[in-house]
């Protein structure tokens, strides 16, 4: 089975194309964010590059964040217009669950961490069973204090994603023994989105088109700046 996925919650902008067990290949950008603007022209490089026609992929996966709203939006209606357009099956997985699986098989608890600005962090904790990645809390976004106190001192903790340069100090001294992904790990990449995807579209799940919604988590910045003109509460 052959799939393309498409990874744009993040700054960076990532597609791939995996074929079974063997990712055929990949495009990330991580400069200067134009989803919009690159991300056709680098799914159509990368088909032209491998020589593949788009009625030769068998299905499509996005991720479905937590993330950038304008990049989720971008990325996930890219995807369903191509699999509307080639009546392939599609399917979304977060953008954590794939930063996780960059860490195949640590032992202890990996965290990945998205800067949500204003000392907040999109959020998730996993450990792996075997072969199997399991989430073992909530999607989160919660601030940086909030996920130290979270954490246990006494169970090996490793953080990946763009946020841990950010709070890298921060996690350091709280948590004791911590370790952190290399910088090429840090990236939001869709090989590890499409391997996750791939493995589901194999067992036979797919999502509609008419319903599948990225994960928010919370408000966008015009509904936040709206529920501040009306006099609303807003406890996100």
């Amino acid at each position: 089975m052959r799939v393309l996925s498409i990874d744009t919650a993040t700054e960076a902008a990532s597609c791939a194309v995996i074929e079974d067990e063997r990712l055929l290949g990949e495009i990330t950008f991580n400069f200067e964010k134009q989803h919009s603007v690159i991300l056709m022209t680098s799914v159509d490089s990368l088909l032209s590059s491998l020589h593949i026609d788009i009625s030769s992929i068998d299905g499509f996966v996005s991720s479905k964040g937590p993330g950038s709203f304008t990049g989720l939006r971008i990325g996930m209606s890219t995807i369903k217009g191509l699999c509307f357009g080639s009546q392939k099956p599609f399917i979304s997985v977060s953008t954590l669950d794939a930063l996780a699986y960059n860490l195949a098989y640590s032992g202890g608890i990996i965290c990945p961490i998205l800067d949500a600005l204003r000392n907040n962090v999109y959020t998730a904790l996993y450990k792996f069973k075997g072969e199997e990645l399991v989430r073992v809390s909530d999607y989160m976004v919660i601030s940086i204090d909030e996920l130290v106190s979270t954490l246990s001192q006494e169970e090996k903790v490793c953080f990946i994603g763009d946020g841990t340069a950010k709070f890298k100090n921060i996690l350091k001294e709280s948590i004791p023994g911590s370790c952190f992904a290399p910088a090429h790990l840090n990236l939001a990449r869709a090989s590890a989105l499409g391997e996750l995807g791939l493995k589901l579209l194999k067992d036979g799940l797919s999502e509609d088109l008419n319903t599948s919604t990225p994960i928010y988590l919370r408000k966008s910045q015009a509904e936040r700046e709206y529920d501040k003109k009306m006099g609303l509460v807003d406890n996100e």
